[in-house]
């Protein structure tokens, strides 16, 4: 590969660049522009994803309040569990647009571009611009990458901050000059603003990466990344400080919190919760879950990433990846400290291993799409791979190490996709056939030609299997509160119905539709729970075949939901026509036209009347918020006009919580009338 020489920096060192080739700019618009298509391809399908966020992005985009706390409703009842940074985005383009999927999703799109091609940059900067389009492309076609960025959680601007991040380290590393440590710093702040501690986890290998190939003297480095430490707490500060001094009686309750606390939500059930498994409300209303977690949410362990939850969404490349980071840093040899290539390394390398390890013994709440947070440092470490690789082939201890790295993806790929055999059935017989042959014939020295062709085998075999998951899920509808890209795998932790596809093991045709014996679901249930209904699609009873059934029962709990259901712990409600025109009659007299226990049950009917809906106890329904008093004194006020029966947190539910305390003093005090299988109480008119 040709260089320029740039120009000395400030600090004194000379950095080579990468010369720009003919075939870059083409290729890379090829990319940019494939990706952006594919994502935008069947969008709508999506509706409105995830409903939990859904409702807050339209609460935001009605009230500046609920906007700047995340509230779940534009009344400020309570906020998400989250901060609200992810919401910004969404909101401020459904103020321009209107409410409406594409209005919602399209700004996710944007960040999954937006992301492929910071990756791009931030690869190519070091390794050049074939190890810049390898990583740009593994990143666009992970198959839970696809689905995230096509989704409206958090993650999708997580991990663009991420990456942006990791790209001002690397800016930092070339030229040591204080603005790229601030912005790195920066940058991973306004992640937490996003999904809070997570984005921490790439902290230690940014640190790291500019403590050993930083280029001033030592002393100046760590000033340097204190002041990248302090540039992140501000960056996050400002927020967290407006929240906890905002008098508790003007702001929402802090969804996720058991006493009104953002530094509880950061530091408990968001926080340390995670690690250990004590999350208080996490599992039934003022619930806990007990230390531990093996099997509460899938078993921890080093193979954690490849079991069958998690498989198809990540492990594609990891063995390769991995051999990728072995092979560069013995390639870099005795290279000085400031070398930017090991540093790249250490970066991509220490975000695999620290994001990864933390994720495989994590006890507490993990749900597979989370996985999206290994995706770049994966990509990164696939693309330098195979240039490095590629570039010494004439050393036969780097062919071998490339024909492992071959065997191991071959090998990958085949019990991933015979984890779902009736799924393209040829495809793993396909890799593997390619697979061994370019395995065999990596080890030996290759013509022109022959390297051409194994060049496109090594392609073909890597990036196949997670091609044929992403065009499966571009196909299919995903909401809920747990996604999960490709076909079925068996064995996916979660319920089935919301959160992933309509019916089926993992809410795909073919399964049950319940949690499997082991398996993992949404935030606050243990497994093989049954959540409101045992779900299909929408929360209706799934049968064998994936199909969705259901009948109303009085409390509407069990219901169609397509027909009006109350919803649950891992899907939104879904109200009839008849419903809605109830509700939005008069609707603009009451403060909350009606009140459901669980964000998911409030959601669909705020979102189909664009209307407050309270959401008693939060998502898990377990937030004391409000206590049974602040209700009785809204009732009494006349700002609430139904109260939603069913719902996560109901009949059935603690008997002690606040929410289940609510719903016995509502319906001994009013009379039930059921529309299209779910109860409703009028609150202005009393027994």
């Amino acid at each position: 590969m040709t260089t320029t020489i740039a120009p000395p920096s400030p600090t004194g060192i000379v950095n080579a660049e990468p010369s720009r080739r003919r075939w870059e700019r083409p290729a890379l618009a090829a990319l940019l522009l494939g990706t952006l298509i594919a994502y935008l391809i069947n969008l709508s399908a999506n509706g409105w994803a995830n409903d939990f966020y859904a409702a807050a992005i339209q609460a935001g985009s009605q009230s500046w309040e609920a906007f700047f706390f995340g509230s779940s409703d534009a009344a400020n009842s309570i906020t998400v569990d989250k901060p609200p940074a992810s919401l910004w985005v969404m909101e401020l383009s459904v103020r321009l647009f209107g409410l409406n999927s594409w209005s919602m999703l399209v700004p996710q799109v944007l960040l999954g571009v937006a992301s492929v091609a910071l990756l791009w940059a931030t690869v190519r900067r070091s390794f050049g611009p074939a190890a810049g389009l390898i990583a740009g492309t593994a990143l666009a076609v992970t198959p839970v990458a696809v689905l995230m960025f096509r989704f409206n959680n958090p993650d999708a601007l997580l991990v663009f901050l991420m990456i942006g991040a990791a790209w001002a380290m690397t800016r930092a590393v070339a030229d040591g000059r204080w603005r790229w440590l601030l912005l790195t710093g920066g940058l991973i702040g306004f992640g937490f603003l996003a999904k809070q501690l997570q984005v921490l986890l790439v902290v230690p290998p940014l640190a790291l990466t500019y403590l050993i190939a930083g280029p001033p003297k030592l002393g100046k480095r760590i000033t340097q990344l204190f002041a990248a430490g302090a540039a992140m707490i501000v960056a996050a500060g400002w927020w967290l400080l407006a929240v906890e001094l905002w008098p508790a009686s003007s702001r929402p309750w802090i969804g996720g919190s058991q006493h009104n606390s953002i530094i509880e939500l950061t530091l408990g059930y968001n926080g340390l919760g995670r690690l250990n498994g004590n999350e208080t409300g996490s599992v039934g209303p003022g619930g806990e879950l007990p230390a531990g977690g093996n099997g509460m949410w899938g078993s921890t362990g080093i193979t954690r990433m490849f079991e069958p939850a998690q498989g198809g969404q990540i492990a594609w490349l990891i063995p390769a990846a991995l051999l990728a980071l072995v092979v560069g840093l013995a390639l870099r040899g005795r290279a000085p400290r400031t070398d930017r290539r090991r540093a790249a390394l250490i970066l991509w390398g220490g975000w695999l291993l620290v994001t990864g390890l933390v994720f495989s013994f994590m006890a507490g709440i993990f749900h597979q799409y989370y996985t999206v947070a290994l995706a770049p440092a994966v990509a990164a470490l696939v693309g330098i791979g195979a240039v490095q690789i590629w570039g010494a082939r004439d050393r036969l201890w780097v062919r071998c190490a490339g024909a492992l790295a071959l065997g191991l993806t071959t090998a990958t790929a085949w019990m991933l996709l015979s984890r779902s055999a009736s799924f393209l059935p040829w495809l793993r017989w396909a890799i593997l056939v390619v697979g061994v042959v370019a395995t065999v014939a990596f080890v030996f020295p290759l013509t022109r030609k022959q390297s051409v062709i194994a060049a496109l085998a090594a392609a073909f075999i890597g990036l196949a299997g997670p091609i044929a998951y992403s065009v499966d899920t571009l196909a299919s509808a995903h909401s809920g509160a747990i996604p999960s890209a490709g076909p079925s795998a068996g064995g996916m932790h979660g319920m089935g119905g919301p959160g992933m596809r309509p019916g089926g093991d993992g809410g795909r045709p073919g399964g049950d539709g319940s949690a499997t014996p082991n398996g993992t679901p949404p935030d606050g249930a243990p497994a093989g729970a049954q959540i409101g209904t045992p779900s299909g699609h929408d929360g209706a009873a799934a049968t064998a075949d994936g199909s969705a059934q259901g009948t109303a029962t009085a409390d509407g709990v069990g219901g169609d939901q397509r027909m009006g259901g109350a919803g649950g712990l891992l899907g939104g409600s879904r109200p009839s026509d008849q419903i809605v025109t109830l509700l939005e009659s008069n609707g603009a007299d009451y403060t909350w036209v009606a009140a459901a226990v669980g964000s998911n049950s409030a959601a669909g009917y705020q979102l189909a009347t664009e209307l407050p809906v309270m959401p008693i106890g939060g998502f898990n329904g377990s937030d004391p918020s409000p206590t049974l008093e602040q209700f009785q004194q809204y009732v009494a006020d006349g700002k609430i006009h139904y109260f939603v029966a069913g719902g996560r947190g109901g009949p059935g539910g603690n008997s002690a919580s606040t929410s289940s305390a609510i719903t016995a003093w509502v319906t001994a005090n009013y009379t039930a009338t059921t529309v299209d299988g779910v109860t409703l109480y009028d609150l202005t008119q009393p027994k």
